[in-house]
């Protein structure tokens, strides 16, 4: 049913560099988009997957464009955004960045290091010029409180067709697990 169709997946955390060694992430694993991508893959679909560090193997079929940070991936779902059908944006980007990155490994001391954040680009917002007419955008939301509200919320804020959200807090929920469960909502 999906022959024709072109559609983008994103898959997995993205890892922002605090020094040489160290970086700040989630606890992705890239279960969800690696299965949706070979989902569509079977289905007849021309799939790119852009992965970010994989805790799972990527599936055979789709084209795999790997990714580290938070950035890279936006870059790469606006290039492959342009011919897509669908996007899938099921990775968890890193939310935050170190203001500054150490140039050399950060070595404990007397006192604990003080990280300044910044904010990661918003990859759904910031790739809105790029939307071809008449693509399906889907985004995920993981939450911890106010699920719903914060999914409608996001669901309206980065103008998605569908966001398919769950609760980080409910048993066999969340990052990793073979038992999700989850929340479709629509516009």
């Amino acid at each position: 049913p999906l022959t024709g169709k072109r559609v983008v997946v994103t898959a997995g955390p993205t890892r922002e560099a605090i020094d040489p060694v160290r970086f700040i992430s989630n606890h992705s694993s890239g279960k969800m988009g690696v299965a949706v991508a070979a989902a569509a893959w079977r289905r007849g679909a021309d799939v790119e997957l852009i992965a970010g560090p994989l805790l799972v193997e990527p599936p055979v079929g789709p084209r795999v464009t790997h990714v580290e940070t938070t950035a890279e991936m936006a870059d790469a779902v606006r290039r492959a955004l342009g011919a897509a059908d669908a996007l899938v944006m099921a990775a968890a980007p890193a939310d935050f960045t170190p203001a500054h990155v150490a140039t050399s490994k950060i070595k404990k001391g007397a006192t604990a290091p003080t990280l300044t954040l910044d904010f990661t680009v918003d990859i759904l917002v910031s790739t809105r010029s790029a939307r071809r007419p008449g693509s399906v955008i889907v985004g995920f939301a993981l939450e911890t409180n106010d699920v719903l509200a914060h999914a409608r919320a996001k669901l309206d804020d980065k103008e998605l067709d569908l966001i398919v959200v769950n609760d980080a807090t409910e048993p066999g929920a969340g990052f990793g697990v073979d038992t999700n469960r989850v929340t479709l909502l629509d516009r």
